[in-house]
């Protein structure tokens, strides 16, 4: 026995590197078919030699020759399966057949070898759907093919069920563990390969085991149970009917042989399973096994004990039984059969019913298996599916399961959900839509609009603002600080929206309060900083650039907190930037302190502030509008006014940028300085007006 499980082990362990070799050789590249006909041959060629290399074990020879088909099919490719299992099959017969190798087994042997491709062909497209099988699947199905192995022998034996009981009771055991075993640790080696390995002890989250999986354990468990249940009553009900038939056998051979003795016949008629002993009254025994010995005294009175009854009785060293009774007055006559001879035939039954049992466990298992998962599982999964897009965004998915009743009513209430739900969005999208243009027209509202001034002759000015949304975070401003002084502001709000136009209408406020107050543009910036850190718990910030104006003198005073740089063009020249000196944006540091500068500028000159919506505009090759193309098209305006230089400024933005959705809020502000108080006004191009 020992020596059989070493060298089975051996045998196993050799299939199992066999197949992490060939793993390693396919893994880095997909089956061609001439590499699938390869491993076809390989793990054929395992199982001839499985055939010519079996291990010895009480007078028979076993082997896992099965297992190249199976692992060829299972773990590698379905028609390298069949290709093994062909070449094992068909060699299996030829050498029982012409050359006497296992010539009693041959047929079963070669069949179920060609049918273990077929199997791992089937399993492997159909049930498994392309995938390896789980360790315990790969155990199962090899320990399913011996079984069908087993199966087979008593199938082409029916005239010989001694000899085919004989066979299966010693092979069944050893070939079914050692396949089983050697495809289930097949399939943990490519687990660790692929990394796919999990520790089977862990305890898995109920959330984390799929509705296939604790369908099938509990259908596996429950169809183990019933059949189980079903072996167990039937293998009592055997067992009985085998004891009858050898009581009814000892009975029939005690009257026969106690007719014939007391004929004087030579022949006793005595059935070839039952051995019989006539003993005296003195306890010798005149005929029969061990004739002339005597019996012991205790086993003499013991034999009197059961005279006319059939029981268990150890006669000779083993365990018999029996019927005896007394014959010719004082002489007594024991007819007996072995334990092993009255249940042989049970016990072949029982194996053989076993192994049907098996297999009708394993055909129900995988079609009810199958059809969950095709009529359930998968239709759940779509539906699943679907829902993953509808809770993405996509309310336009419709589910259409309807396979059964249930699952097309369940496809109708989640569409007509979607379709109530898609009702609510499209209310509260219009309800938002009007809010959102009613927000519009106050922040359109709280910018100037009034770009002419007639007491004050002695400047021209413009600005527009267009939103990336219906509301933005960009603001210009314009206003008299006293009769003579004109502040300009341009700001940009991080973010957009909302929350954008709320910040933006507090930092508009904070500007325009201070600067009403007579204070330098650094203080304004400074003061209005401060009051806007308070209470930031958005972090939100704002880049501005504000200069006022001494009409009088032409001299502007400046600051800067984090916008973008200003583009002045001096009368007679070209427009250019005004690289000042930044600061951080407002609102983003407490101690922020803007560094002011001043710019003198004389009759004629133009001012051009924007937000950072001008150069970083992309187009569909997202490619930035910039700053350099920005002063480009402001130079091709010197002949134009004011007001036409911004809507040329909004048209190239728009040509250039083509379809290309905007992203940022494009705010700008243009300022022509004409005269000084009481002077002679002039135009950009340094004509007299």
């Amino acid at each position: 026995m020992l020596s059989m499980i070493l060298k089975m082990t051996g045998v196993t362990a050799l299939y199992v590197a066999l197949t992490a070799v060939m793993w390693f050789w396919t893994k880095d590249r997909k089956l061609s078919v001439w590499k699938k006909i390869a491993v076809g041959i390989v793990f054929g060629i395992s199982s001839v030699l499985s055939t010519h290399f079996g291990v010895p074990y009480e007078h028979m020879v076993i082997n896992v020759r099965d297992i190249g088909p199976l692992a060829a099919g299972l773990f590698f490719a379905p028609s390298s399966g069949v290709i093994a299992g062909l070449i094992g099959g068909i060699e299996r017969y030829i050498v029982g057949t012409f050359f006497g190798v296992g010539s009693y087994t041959r047929i079963a042997c070669s069949v179920s070898t060609c049918l273990a491709g077929f199997v791992a062909l089937v399993m492997r497209t159909k049930i498994f759907k392309g995938k390896k099988p789980s360790p315990f699947y790969a155990y199962f199905m090899g320990c399913v093919m011996e079984v069908f192995h087993m199966y087979v022998v008593f199938i082409t034996h029916r005239d010989d069920m001694r000899m085919a009981f004989m066979v299966v009771s010693t092979c069944a055991v050893p070939m079914i563990l050692f396949t089983g075993t050697g495809m289930s640790f097949s399939a943990v080696v490519l687990q660790v390969f692929t990394g796919e390995w999990t520790n089977p002890l862990k305890k898995v989250k109920e959330e984390e085991v799929s509705l296939s999986q604790k369908f099938q354990k509990w259908l596996f468990i429950i169809t183990s149970i019933v059949i189980l249940g079903s072996f167990i009553f039937t293998f009592l009900i055997q067992t009985q009917s085998a004891y009858q038939n050898g009581k009814a056998t000892l009975k029939n051979n005690f009257e026969i042989i106690g007719k014939n003795y007391s004929a004087g016949e030579e022949k006793l008629g005595a059935d070839s399973t039952v051995v019989y002993v006539i003993v005296s009254a003195e306890g010798e025994i005149l005929i029969g096994e061990n004739q002339g010995n005597y019996l012991s005294e205790e086993e003499y009175t013991e034999l009197g004990k059961i005279l006319g009854e059939t029981k268990k009785y150890a006669f000779l060293g083993e365990k018999y039984l029996v019927y005896a009774d007394v014959i010719d007055g004082n002489k007594i006559l024991l007819t007996a059969m072995s334990e092993s001879e009255v249940y042989w035939y049970r016990d072949a039954e029982a194996y053989e019913m076993a192994f049907a049992d098996i297999m009708l466990f394993t055909v129900i298992y995988v079609l009810i298996a199958h059809l969950v998962n095709q009529i359930v599982v998968n239709n759940i999964q779509l539906i699943n599916k679907s829902l993953g897009k509808i809770t993405n965004g996509n309310l336009n998915e419709v589910i259409t399961v309807r396979s059964t009743s249930e699952f097309a009513s369940l496809s109708d209430d989640i569409n007509q959900t979607v379709v109530v739900l898609k009702g609510y969005i499209e209310a509260a999208e219009k309800r938002i839509e009007q809010e959102l243009l009613l927000a519009q027209t106050i922040q359109v509202s709280a910018l100037p609009q009034n770009f002419t001034f007639p007491d004050h002759k002695e400047f021209n000015l413009f600005a527009s603002m267009k939103p990336a949304k219906e509301v933005g975070g960009d603001f210009y401003d314009f206003f008299f600080v006293d009769r003579d002084k004109i502040a300009l502001v341009i700001a940009d709000v991080s973010g957009k929206g909302i929350p954008a136009a709320m910040f933006m209408m507090r930092s508009k406020t904070a500007i325009r309060s201070f600067a009403k107050a007579g204070e330098t543009p650094e203080e304004i910036l400074i003061k209005s900083n401060m009051t806007l850190c308070e209470g930031n718990d958005a972090e939100m910030f704002v880049t501005v650039w504000i200069g006022i104006l001494d009409l009088t003198t032409g001299l502007m005073q400046c600051a800067n907190a984090g916008h973008e740089y200003p583009a002045i063009m001096h009368t007679g020249g070209r427009y250019e930037l005004i690289k000042d000196k930044h600061s951080l944006a407002l609102a983003a540091m407490p101690s922020t302190r803007p560094k002011p500068y001043e710019i003198q500028l004389q009759p004629g000159d133009r001012l051009f502030v924007y937000t950072d919506g001008i150069p970083e505009a992309i187009n569909e090759d997202t490619v930035q509008y910039g700053t350099g193309r920005m002063i480009e098209t402001l130079n091709c305006t010197l002949d134009k006014s004011i007001a036409e230089t911004l809507l040329f400024v909004a048209e190239s933005i728009n040509t250039f940028k083509g379809k290309t959705d905007q992203f940022d809020d494009i705010t700008m502000l243009g300022f022509e300085f004409l005269r000084p108080c009481g002077g002679k006004a002039v135009s950009g191009n340094g004509d007299a007006v």
